[in-house]
């Protein structure tokens, strides 16, 4: 089978990893990858479909369209890989404004194309009656993405992520990240959830989702997301 998907996010961490093995997946079934993007991606493939510009819903709803009149067909899977945090942000309006509102109007325009699953990578913790801003938020648009009727929603919930980010690296996150082996070992039974986790792992859980057709809302946690 083949499945045309939409993903957003592919430039952030686990985004990065995972795009260029949802395209070798994509080209070897005949299908495409829609990729909207702020800015041009430093890659080029044969089952690459980038819309480069501004994320707006009717500008990437009409370019979509487009694309898959070409290629006759329609969408199967939507990919959001998207997300910031408040500091990155500057304010928590703003963090809303990108992994609240922008992630649900990209979805939204997946749907209409007829996506039937849906893989978001949320965050461990994500609770739509927490009294934490952040995992509040990051609940409230778990339960946005299974009202909007996807067949399938697969959302995973990683700890902290380890990898090699882009940009300069702090010495407390350097430091963070040396000692979180120690920490991480103390979190056993139900707390493992929290353990810090490779982006590497977790974007190897997006590619091993894709596609998949049973029914139903399903979240991954850290042992989930190893198996």
């Amino acid at each position: 089978m083949s499945f045309h998907g939409l993903m957003i996010g592919a430039s952030g961490l686990v985004g990065g990893l995972a795009l260029p093995r949802l395209l070798d997946r994509a080209q070897s079934e005949g299908s495409v990858l829609i990729v909207p993007t702020r800015r041009e991606l430093a890659l080029e493939h044969k089952a690459l479909r980038p819309i480069v510009g501004e994320m707006q819903e009717a500008r990437v709803d009409r370019q979509v369209a487009s694309i898959l009149r070409d290629a006759n067909a329609r969408l199967d899977v939507f990919v959001s890989c998207l997300g910031t945090t408040i500091r990155q942000a500057g304010s928590q309006a703003a963090f809303r404004a990108v992994d609240f509102e922008l992630v649900h109007a990209m979805a939204e325009v997946a749907r209409r194309h007829g996506a039937r699953q849906a893989i978001l990578v949320s965050s461990v913790g994500a609770d739509a009656t927490s009294r934490n801003f952040y995992l509040r938020t990051k609940g409230e648009l778990e339960l946005e993405m299974e009202r909007l009727g996807f067949a399938r929603c697969d959302f995973l919930q990683p700890g902290l992520l380890i990898g090699d980010r882009a940009g300069p690296k702090r010495f407390a996150e350097q430091l963070g990240q040396k000692l979180l082996p120690a920490v991480d070992r103390l979190l056993m039974g139900g707390l493992s959830a929290y353990r810090s986790i490779s982006a590497v792992t977790v974007a190897s859980a997006v590619v091993r989702l894709y596609g998949r057709t049973d029914p139903g809302v399903f979240r991954h946690v850290f042992r989930d997301m190893h198996a």
